[in-house]
């Protein structure tokens, strides 16, 4: 039988040992692989090891995934033993103990805000790329985008909630009524997550402000909501003005792979309405109001002058079942393409090749590099080395 050269790589390529151990964060109920996604692995040559339950937060079964063709393992170790571990959320400081030199890890990774895993995979010389800077030839990060989309929607869903006055508010409804003033939302930020926001801001009446440096930002959202919203340059006087006039505040800013600048400052909260609310959407990178701290679903909220904080990390993980798919349909494309082809993919694929953050023992994206004053190696470079 003869073979032309694509069909030759088809069936002859590497089989892969690909690890989905179960997430070990707080309150964490996603999953990295869908049983769909399973089913494309193995169906490309490849083994799958699920750690039992791994996917029970996300209504997924062992019995889902073993129909799929995985294997199910007992241990998290077992999963983690793997060539590629895929997964959602960093490693947490129990699985550290798995991460080693040859390990080709992928997930969300946020390591500017987290010098202690930073240097934890530099010591055990990990290969991590970073689903948040996996970035293509036009800017769009494409495996942040989906859980932008749900962080973004849900931020306004959860600043109505903290409003009302039961839960600590200042007891606005979102819309208001005939004769009585609806809630004024600011968004920082005008890029996935700002849209987002403003969408349902904007569906459920409150009077919305959008802030960003970048004007064509700024007239997308303005042409998008035909008047329904109003857009200003994020200064910091028309920040102020905004926020102290704000009864809910949601954080949306961006910086792919970096540290969020801080648009909200800590002199600045005595000066907002009492009862308000913000919601830091930007936590994972630090957070954009100066006194964010990461909380947890179990445990969501402090409140300092009178103003609440919100500031969970893993916000999407709420909703699991919605962000286990929406996260795949992103990320299922680029696990088969590393299945295939282990580190070498990153050289045919730019935006996989902008998402490696740490490879033996060397920081590889200039962002996380200059959050700590670390030396910057060119992904290239190392990769070839």
């Amino acid at each position: 039988m003869q073979f032309n050269k694509s069909e030759w790589h088809e069936r002859f390529r590497a089989s892969m040992i690909i690890g989905l151990p179960k997430e070990t964060k707080a309150d964490e109920y996603r999953v990295g692989l869908t049983p769909g996604s399973v089913h494309t692995l193995v169906g490309r040559g490849h083994r799958v090891l699920v750690e039992t339950g791994a996917g029970a937060g996300s209504v997924i079964s062992d019995q889902d995934y073993r129909a799929a063709g995985a294997e199910i393992v007992t241990h998290a170790g077992d999963a983690w033993a793997a060539e590629l571990v895929v997964k959602v959320k960093e490693p947490t400081e129990p699985e550290y103990q798995y991460l080693r030199k040859g390990l080709l890890l992928f997930t969300y990774l946020h390591l500017a805000s987290n010098r202690t895993l930073t240097e934890k995979l530099l010591a055990t010389g990990v290969s991590a790329i970073a689903y948040e800077t996996v970035q293509t030839a036009s800017g769009a990060l494409p495996l942040l985008t989906p859980m932008s989309e749900v962080a973004g929607r849900m931020a306004v869903q959860i600043g109505a909630t903290y409003l009302l006055k039961t839960q600590g508010g200042r007891g606005v409804l979102m819309g208001g009524v005939p004769g009585v003033a609806p809630a004024n939302v600011v968004i920082l930020g005008a890029g996935v997550v700002g849209t987002n926001a403003a969408t349902v801001a904007a569906g459920m009446g409150a009077m919305v402000t959008a802030l960003d440096i970048n004007h064509d930002r700024l007239k997308a959202l303005d042409d998008r909501f035909s008047g329904r919203l109003q857009t200003r340059y994020c200064d910091t006087v028309n920040v102020r003005q905004a926020v102290y006039e704000a009864d809910l505040v949601i954080g949306a800013i961006l910086i792919p792979g970096g540290r969020s600048p801080w648009l909200v400052t800590r002199e600045m909260l005595p000066q907002m309405r009492t009862g308000s609310v913000i919601v830091d959407v930007a936590v994972d990178q630090g957070g954009c109001v100066e006194t964010t701290r990461p909380t947890t679903h179990s445990n969501p909220i402090f409140e300092i002058d009178g103003v609440l904080h919100y500031c969970v990390a893993n916000m999407p993980g709420a909703v699991p079942r919605t962000s286990t798919f929406a996260l795949n349909n992103q990320t299922a494309s680029y696990v088969a393409t590393l299945a295939d082809n282990g580190l070498a993919a990153l050289q045919n694929n730019q935006a996989l090749m902008n998402g490696l953050n740490t490879h033996r023992g060397q920081v590889t994206h200039p962002a996380v590099a200059e959050a700590f004053g670390l030396s910057y190696a060119s992904p290239l470079e190392v990769l070839v080395a």
